[in-house]
């Protein structure tokens, strides 16, 4: 790869419609892997920090959510989208830096809903919180 080509997004190489949106931007949110089966996303703690330098829930929460989202929407397939209807979140560690890596894998995928666990963990391996994303299947269903 020429070192002036920007690296290709997975989630935008899976559906070229879709891209971070700018909370993910601002959360430092990256994609690593891509596709209904199977959506990897990693997030700095650094920036993402509430008043005692620690983690904040809500972007943990917000990466959680945008996790499973994408792999509802790459389920839901060309032309149809995916809205959130519920997110549950656990948070079962904390922490003050590195990264945590999110993997949203199905737990249900039908043709109008679909739900996903989401785990994140730090770089260590450690569950840092588990997540239940259900999104509602928009656009025109499949035949």
């Amino acid at each position: 790869m020429d070192p002036g080509t920007p690296p290709v997004n997975p989630l935008t190489a899976a559906r070229p419609d879709l891209d971070l949106g700018d909370l993910d931007r601002k959360l430092g949110v990256e994609v690593l892997e891509a596709s209904a089966e199977r959506l990897v996303a990693r997030m700095p703690v650094a920036t993402n920090t509430q008043s005692y330098g620690l983690l904040h829930g809500g972007a943990s929460a917000a990466l959680a959510e945008a996790t499973g989202s994408w792999a509802a929407v790459l389920h839901a397939g060309p032309g149809r989208g995916a809205v959130g209807v519920e997110l549950s979140i656990t948070h079962h560690r904390s922490a003050r830096e590195g990264s945590l890596t999110a993997v949203a894998t199905p737990l249900y995928r039908g043709r109008t809903m679909a739900t996903y666990a989401v785990a994140i963990a730090d770089e260590q391996g450690r569950a840092v919180c588990s997540a239940r994303m259900t999104c509602y299947l928009t656009g025109p269903a499949a035949p």
